[in-house]
């Protein structure tokens, strides 16, 4: 049997599915990744992305941060593509049981995915770091400077910043989430930023999965390896 139609009977037999992704889901929604040849990593700043989305540089030049979160970590006008959409279908359909996500865009949500375990937050939650208030997403884009609360507090995105630990409760949710799991796919992730990629040895289930343009540490330990685009795959759907 050819080994994408083995793909689609795996997801059409199953109904314990869990799905783990990061950046190259949302990059055919235009949203760039951090690691490609043309992602943040690689573009000119007075500093390197991973120094500017650290918590120390949030603190002590929250002002840069804020230039650089809103011109490259907000994507307002991106829409969910055919991953974001089948993956939701597929909850619908109670054959997935959660999403782990470490994008902070929102897009699963945006595309109807109702369990989605955000590890890194999401930018559409903000809050008041002294009086705790909340605020959309908007706040922080319109705003000029740093964004302040009407107490006059820093309102800070909720995104975990590098130095800052994941939330236990999501932590927990999505270990849960695999742990139980019969297939998990693995998507659009290089698996190397931790603790996120260390999730996955908690799964026991039948089937992995993993979907990459690049090969992985994990690929040894997949029952089905795709080096191609996720839209490629989820569109066979």
């Amino acid at each position: 049997m050819d080994k994408k139609q083995k793909f689609v009977d795996i997801i059409n037999s199953s109904d314990n599915i869990v799905f783990f992704g990061g950046a190259g889901v949302s990059t055919e929604s235009n949203i760039p990744d951090f690691r490609s040849v043309d992602g943040l990593y690689n573009q000119k700043y007075k500093y390197p992305p991973e120094t500017i989305l650290s918590h120390t540089f949030f603190v002590h030049r929250t002002e840069d941060f804020f230039e650089f979160y809103r011109d490259k970590m907000l994507a307002p006008w991106a829409k969910p593509n055919v991953t974001h959409k089948t993956l939701a279908r597929l909850e619908q359909q109670g054959k997935l049981k959660a999403i782990v996500t470490q994008n902070i865009d929102g897009l699963h949500e945006m595309a109807g995915s109702k369990k989605v375990f955000n590890l890194h937050g999401t930018v559409y939650r903000n809050y008041c770091m002294k009086c705790g208030k909340f605020y959309p997403m908007e706040h922080v884009k319109d705003s000029v400077g740093i964004p302040r609360c009407s107490c006059g507090g820093v309102v800070k995105p909720d995104v975990v910043l590098y130095e800052e630990g994941l939330d236990d409760n999501v932590v927990e949710g999505a270990i849960n989430a695999i742990a139980k799991a019969d297939v998990l796919i693995i998507g659009g992730t290089s698996l190397t930023v931790y603790p996120a990629a260390g999730f996955i040895n908690y799964f026991n289930g039948k089937h992995l999965i993993l979907i990459n343009k690049q090969t992985t540490q994990f690929d040894n330990k997949a029952d089905l390896v795709f080096h191609e685009g996720l839209g490629d795959m989820f569109g066979l759907l």
